[in-house]
């Protein structure tokens, strides 16, 4: 009986050691939550992006990446997509490129 007592106390001292450094790390992160401490809106981003790449803007994503927090946008200009990245806080373009399909992005998946 000994032995089980302390096997359940073991496994819930790692488990709560698990949900402590889960919480210091602040959990997996809730975009939703982060999106409202942004300085710029996300019409603000997605008018930069539309006209930084001269088109119109057919999705939009908020994603924490190696530059901080930016706003993800792809843009169809006559032919061409463009994913076009718009910095949260400043409003600035980051980075543009032209959108090649890869098939690891579920919006760039074709029938």
């Amino acid at each position: 009986m000994y032995r089980y007592t302390r096997l359940s106390l073991l496994a819930v001292a790692i488990a709560t050691t698990g949900a402590v450094a889960y919480a210091a790390n602040g959990g997996m992160g809730n975009d939703a939550m982060a999106i409202a401490k942004a300085k710029i809106p996300l019409t603000q981003a997605v008018t930069v992006a539309e006209q930084h790449a001269n088109g119109k803007a057919s999705r939009a994503e908020y994603e924490n990446s190696k530059q901080g927090w930016v706003y993800d946008v792809e843009v169809v200009s006559g032919a061409k997509v463009f994913d076009v990245r718009v910095d949260a806080n400043k409003g600035t373009v980051i980075s543009s490129a032209e959108d090649k399909a890869d098939h690891d992005d579920d919006h760039d998946k074709r029938d």
